[in-house]
């Protein structure tokens, strides 16, 4: 085998064993995009998303390889669904260990994106992924909350100020995979592929 060929392996070998945070999601248009960032802001310790990183996650997936990656990119293609259509419904705030973490818009009806959530879960299982574990709430994260930060009271003033938030309905047209890389500002999210829906 000549010095070409070996390379080649070796380049190959590395794309196989690096890992890819994975998750599989959808992109409102950007006017919800533009009125969702409007509203952002009034809480101290908040990481806001930009405008590329406002999504609702269908299925969080994880670190995988790169081939469990083209199979699982393999399998969305295989998708047929109709584009949800949906609208933004109020905001709300996940806590963890009795303080605020996340804070989003509520996306409904939940029906359709149960639905495609299910649809996308059973294919990850079958392909050997293990099930879902926490229960779909359809939202799209606005601002994320320092560990340490005490920020209940800026979060239920946020929370009451723009409990009535809502959207006309809209289509998420494109169903995307998305790669997730972590950085000290926060994640950066790119499309890895993407499928028209509908």
């Amino acid at each position: 085998m000549n010095a070409a060929a070996l390379d080649r392996r070796a380049i190959a070998a590395q794309i196989w064993r690096a890992m890819h945070r994975l998750f599989i999601g959808l992109c409102p248009p950007p006017p919800i995009r533009a009125r969702l960032l409007a509203i952002m802001g009034g809480v101290p310790g908040a990481r806001w998303q930009d405008d590329a990183q406002l999504h609702l996650t269908l299925r969080f997936i994880g670190e995988v390889d790169g081939r469990v990656a083209a199979d699982i990119a393999d399998l969305l293609a295989t998708i047929h669904a109709p584009a949800p259509k949906v609208a933004i419904r109020g905001v709300g705030a996940f806590d963890r260990k009795g303080r605020p973490d996340a804070i989003w818009a509520g996306v409904a009806p939940a029906a359709p994106l149960a639905a495609l959530h299910r649809k996308i879960d059973h294919l990850l299982v079958r392909l050997g992924l293990a099930p879902e574990g926490r229960a779909f709430v359809p939202h799209i994260t606005l601002a994320r909350l320092a560990r340490g930060a005490d920020a209940r009271a800026a979060t239920d003033a946020f929370l009451t100020r723009h409990a009535g938030l809502t959207s006309d309905m809209f289509s998420c047209d494109d169903l995307i995979l998305y790669e997730s890389h972590l950085g000290h500002g926060g994640a950066a999210y790119r499309v890895a592929a993407r499928w028209p829906l509908g």
